[in-house]
């Protein structure tokens, strides 16, 4: 009987033992690895912040630089703007509806036919990046990493999309009407005039569109940094939460 009474009490005594021996080991990991900004080195701050920008711009870039990049995704899908959206109901009930599609897939194609080229502009504004810089972006809000990015690339690389988005929509006819009637739209002030042009639009959403996948993905990182698989990124980002 004694016996009966003692084995379960053991039992008892080493989970409780098991479980205080791993809380001790999950308080020593937390201690270890709890850095604050402060904690971290220019070199590590500077590197996983540039591994981050990395892999957000890769990601991005992959995403949307391919066929139904823009086209099969509905938050950075390109459509006519404003008035000239409500407008191609209209149209469409005076059977133009194919040609109202097709001018909304050309812009869409031009877009996912333009992003491949930030490749070497993205990497550029990465190695760009001074060290000094790092701490203050990384201790600022979710997206403040690629507030920088679009700070650094959007000029130029708007020159570097509008050739080829230019040469895409000239494949379709109705790019041409597009901007007759968003020209004389914005004469009266129903279309923004930096969107009167289809060329400068669908230029201007593309890169809206790059920046706010880049976006996403920094947001992830921020949120769960161990999942990124890097133990720098892990360590610089896990400071900073």
């Amino acid at each position: 009987m004694q016996i009966s009474r003692v084995q379960p009490n053991r039992r008892q005594f080493n989970r409780h033992m098991s479980a205080g021996f791993a809380a001790l080991l999950t308080l020593a990991y937390t201690q270890a690895h709890a850095l604050s900004l402060a904690d971290l080195t220019d070199k590590d701050a500077g590197q996983g912040l540039k591994a981050a920008l990395e892999k957000g711009a890769q990601a991005a870039v992959s995403l949307l630089g391919q066929t139904d990049g823009f086209m099969g995704n509905e938050k950075v899908r390109i459509g006519l703007p404003g008035y000239l959206n409500d407008a191609s109901k209209l149209l469409k009930r005076f059977g133009l509806g194919q040609k109202v599609d097709e001018l909304v897939l050309a812009m869409n194609r031009a877009a996912e036919s333009a992003i491949p080229l930030s490749k070497d502009l993205l990497a550029g504004a990465i190695q760009s990046m001074s060290v000094s810089d790092a701490k203050s972006i990384l201790s600022g809000g979710d997206t403040s990493v690629t507030e920088f990015f679009s700070s650094k690339t959007r000029e130029p690389m708007a020159a570097k999309f509008l050739p080829a988005v230019t040469q895409a929509t000239e494949k379709v006819g109705a790019a041409s009407l597009y901007n007759e009637v968003a020209g004389k739209a914005a004469n009266f002030g129903v279309v923004n005039k930096d969107n009167a042009n289809v060329q400068q639009y669908v230029t201007g959403k593309s890169l809206d569109g790059l920046y706010l996948m880049i976006g996403e993905e920094e947001k992830k990182l921020r949120q769960n940094p161990a999942a990124a698989g890097s133990a720098l990124l892990s360590k610089v980002f896990g400071a900073v939460r």
